[in-house]
């Protein structure tokens, strides 16, 4: 028993491995020490792993920044717009448009006759009658033409007073044949060249005369003195042509003519006796009613216009020819239209155009205005109201373009 336990003892003994720490195990105690070939190829697996990480984290970062890039191209390449939604105009039955005010009869005054100036009678602002006298004119060499012309005319009728009696007295004579036949004639053809004679100096006074009635310068019609050219002592020419002077400018402001370019969509409405009446700045509130008399019939070609009359009652004479107004015309019958920002006009060679946006691409529409409100403007033809127009169109942009809509600061994106 003794020798067994002995024994037993022993194999345990052989069996014992030691550890790290020199300390005795056995199967169940700690695991031996690693071999240095196993830590350089942990180490080696280790690097390859953090090489691999670092060159697939360069690779996908390059990806990321090429992807970038083309992204960055692509929104360059495409301009970004910003859209608004045109609003309805108000819908009125009266039209704005600026006016010009011209005087109702206008008439410049010359002179029918050669001379001096002597007197005259009336000056700017005056207000004048018809045929009331505003000037004299000296002309002494005319004056001398028609006294001459007088005495041709007293000349005349006494020739032709003897060739009367001649011709008379040879009547006489032919009844008893003591004259031939011929004489008679002559002496009755004499009388008449007599009597031609007579005529023509007769028509020559009366030409002279009218034209010392010239010498006077009165008032064609009833108005206001708006311009003297001219002083006392001066050289006057008689006519309009070259050389010849205008001497006063009459200007009937009673009535008023006030001539409006109005737009070819509101044509049809502008018909005479339609109301209207002007504001003016120099007369803040006030409103001076006028009416729609005549129309020219027929629109022009450059500004696509119909040019209309408004008369306008003028008895004060406080409205001046030659100011400018606003012409507000009451139409029958209101027109549809648009407002939109003055910003969004593109002026192009073919015409004026307004930029819309549909599936992501822009369209040039033609247009026409209406009236201007400064950073607004009316169209009255060529959109409905329901387009998004490109409020900040760039010049280059063409029709059919694609375009990006650009987000307004502070909003979310669309879906």
């Amino acid at each position: 028993m003794a020798r067994f336990r002995e024994d037993e003892l022993k194999a345990e003994e052989s069996f014992d491995i030691k550890t790290d720490d020199g300390s005795v195990g056995g199967p169940s105690g700690p695991r031996p020490r690693s071999s240095g070939v196993g830590k350089v190829i942990l180490g080696v697996v280790i690097a390859l792993i953090i090489a691999g990480a670092v060159l697939f984290r360069g690779i996908t970062a390059r990806v990321r920044a090429s992807e970038d890039v083309k992204g960055d191209t692509h929104d360059l390449a495409v301009p970004a717009v910003s859209l608004a939604q045109p609003k309805l105009g108000a819908p009125q039955e009266e039209i704005v448009l600026p006016g010009n005010i011209q005087a109702f009869i206008d008439a410049p005054i010359y002179a029918r006759t050669n001379g001096y100036l002597k007197t005259w009678y009336v000056d700017i602002g005056g207000r004048v009658k018809k045929d009331q006298l505003l000037a004299e004119i000296e002309t002494p060499e005319l004056d001398q033409q028609l006294q001459q012309a007088r005495a041709e005319l007293a000349t005349a009728k006494a020739n032709y007073d003897l060739a009367q009696i001649t011709a008379a007295r040879y009547e006489l004579l032919l009844k008893s044949d003591s004259v031939a036949k011929q004489d008679v004639d002559n002496a009755e053809g004499d009388a008449r060249a007599k009597k031609a004679m007579v005529d023509s100096a007769a028509d020559n006074v009366k030409r002279l005369e009218q034209l010392v009635s010239f010498e006077k310068v009165y008032a064609p019609f009833d108005g206001v003195l708006t311009a003297r050219n001219t002083d006392i002592g001066q050289l006057i020419g008689s006519g309009s042509g070259s050389g010849a002077k205008e001497l006063f400018h009459v200007a009937a402001i009673d009535t008023l003519r006030v001539y409006v370019n109005v737009p070819q969509i509101y044509s049809p409405a502008a018909v005479p006796r339609v109301p209207a009446y002007l504001t003016m700045p120099q007369f803040p509130g006030r409103r001076f009613p006028g009416r729609l008399t005549r129309t020219s019939e027929a629109i022009d070609q450059a500004s696509r216009t119909l040019l209309v009359e408004v008369d306008v009652s003028n008895p004060t004479g406080e409205i001046l020819p030659g100011a400018y107004s606003e012409v507000h015309l009451k139409l029958p019958t209101a027109t549809s239209s648009v407002v939109i920002p003055v910003t969004s006009l593109l002026f192009r060679s073919e015409g004026l155009r307004v930029g819309v946006v549909r599936n992501d691409h822009a369209f040039m529409i033609p247009i026409t205005l209406g009236r201007d409100y400064g950073t607004e403007v009316e169209v009255v033809s060529g959109l409905d109201g329901k387009e998004k127009v490109i409020t900040n169109p760039p010049d280059s942009l063409v029709d059919g373009q694609e375009v990006r809509i650009a987000t307004p600061a502070g909003e979310a994106p669309a879906e």
